[in-house]
């Protein structure tokens, strides 16, 4: 499976990555449950969240295997 990236959907992140939610939901991304979320990039919801997308990125990817 390909690496998360700071401009992927968050809807795909969800649905196509097992484990994203847990991971995005312990680092304060409650998002998740939000219709209008889940079609911002990962970067447009780290923004609103207070969070650098390039933290959450390497977060989800470390957390999944994904190094």
């Amino acid at each position: 499976m390909e690496k998360i990236t700071k401009d992927m959907i968050m809807g795909d992140i969800v649905r196509n990555y097992e484990g994203a939610i847990s991971v995005l939901m312990g680092i304060g991304m409650g998002c998740i449950s939000c219709p209008a979320a889940l079609n911002e990039t990962l970067s447009d919801a780290a923004m609103v969240h207070g969070l650098k997308a390039e933290d959450v990125v390497a977060t989800l990817n470390e957390q999944l295997g994904l190094m």
